[in-house]
């Protein structure tokens, strides 16, 4: 027997049990039971009547987070970054001009995606933390009138930050650009008003505040962005994404077969969005300011400072600096091995400098910020930093006495 020959041998590997964990950084968020228990139903033909009925529910539940009433709405069967993929290599041929805001990670990854479409990208900067900056962007689309689309993120991942994504829509209308968006940290936990505000390709994923499985992108295109597509003279340089494709399978009549559907994470995203329609999209975002409040009355008696000016901030996503004297990577370690809760580092420059403590979906929840708040205190004690115990929790709940809990269910903006 030759060396090339001879049997692969491995330890024997049993099945994998992952720990239960708090989850409190950037993503994915905890899963809502029901989530959990929609995944172990029956999986089906993806072309099955029944399974066709169910996409369509998904459509009209997904019309309401998004606030819209674009036909073409659906879950891309892949991750955020594959909803985002979709909008450039469908929008974008060689040599349009795409004006592309960068104010984190993640307006860099629409960057790449414009110049691998072969389009050429005017970058709009800003610092990261900070939202986009809107005479900077009219600046560009006049300096550039020859641009065909304007791209950025509402809720950047990276920093906490939201920018102002309406008068971002109403710089393109009035120059005649269509928008590319990511919502992929915004969707359920801020408003996004996708007809209200005039967007056009707008992304979202499936494991932050919709705190479902990861896996999956919510996507809707307005009219424009179909006719343009449908104009095109070359093809689209993805088969898997071509839009003119998945309308095929996406469409609500003479539904033909493009791929094998994720059955089981759709059934998932569905419960997560009946689970959003259920407690009503203003319910959702009120949650996450209150918790967002308490959060941030705790970490503010660390001394821990915001990366983001207050009026900008998102709840869901608290970038604070590192506190001083301690080694940002150890306490994330200690967190997550004594007190199994999951916390975010910084990304880019922004690496070793902050903490990103994530409230969204069903992480969003006053035990998930007590049990932080109780743990940071042990942690930095440990770690020889002076901590007055009980002060952060105090904190939080007297933010918690002064914020409501609910309000009412905004009216489904579907038909």
């Amino acid at each position: 027997m030759t060396p090339h020959s001879a049997p692969v041998r491995t330890k024997k590997i049993g099945s994998f049990y992952p720990p239960q964990r708090t989850l409190m950084g950037p993503g994915p968020s905890e899963i809502h039971p029901r989530v959990l228990s929609a995944m172990f139903r029956p999986t089906i033909g993806y072309l099955d009547p029944v399974f066709v009925q169910m996409m369509e529910e998904l459509k009209d539940l997904m019309r309401y987070a998004f606030q819209t009433r674009n036909s073409v709405t659906f879950p891309v069967s892949g991750p955020g970054s594959v909803g985002m993929e979709m909008c450039f290599v469908n929008m974008v041929t060689p040599g349009d001009k795409v004006i592309v805001c960068r104010n984190g990670v993640f307006g860099g990854r629409m960057i790449e995606n414009v110049e691998r479409c072969g389009g050429i990208a005017v970058v709009v900067e800003d610092t990261w933390g900070t939202p986009v900056d809107l005479n900077k962007v009219e600046d560009a689309i006049k300096a550039n009138p020859d641009a065909r689309v304007l791209a950025f993120v509402h809720a950047e991942t990276s920093t906490g930050v939201a920018s102002d994504a309406q008068a971002l829509a109403a710089l393109a209308r009035k120059h005649d650009l269509l928008t590319i968006v990511d919502t992929v940290t915004s969707l359920a936990g801020i408003p996004v008003k996708v007809d209200e505000w005039g967007l056009d390709a707008v992304y979202s994923a499936s494991q932050k505040c919709l705190s479902c499985t990861p896996g999956l992108a919510p996507i809707t295109f307005s009219d424009r962005v179909i006719e343009k597509v449908r104009a095109r003279k070359e093809r689209v340089h993805s088969w898997f994404m071509d839009l003119n494709l998945l309308l095929g399978y996406w469409g609500e009549t003479n539904r033909t077969y493009h791929h094998t559907a994720p059955t089981n994470a759709l059934y998932a995203l569905h419960e997560s969005l009946l689970l959003l329609q259920e407690e009503g999209l203003e319910n959702a975002f009120t949650r996450h300011e209150r918790n967002h409040a308490a959060l941030r009355a705790g970490l503010e008696t660390f001394g821990l400072d915001f990366l983001v000016e207050e009026k900008y901030r998102l709840p869901q996503m608290n970038a604070v600096y590192v506190r001083a004297g301690v080694d940002e990577k150890e306490v994330r370690h200690r967190l997550l091995h004594d007190y199994n809760l999951e916390i975010g580092a910084g990304l880019g420059a922004l690496a070793g400098k902050i903490w990103r403590f994530g409230l969204m979906g069903y992480s969003c929840k006053m035990e998930n910020v007590m049990l932080c708040l109780c743990a940071l205190e042990t942690v930095f004690a440990d770690m020889g930093q002076e901590v007055d115990f009980g002060k952060a929790e105090s904190a939080a709940y007297h933010a918690y006495a002064r914020t409501p809990s609910q309000v009412r269910p905004m009216r489904v903006a579907h038909a």
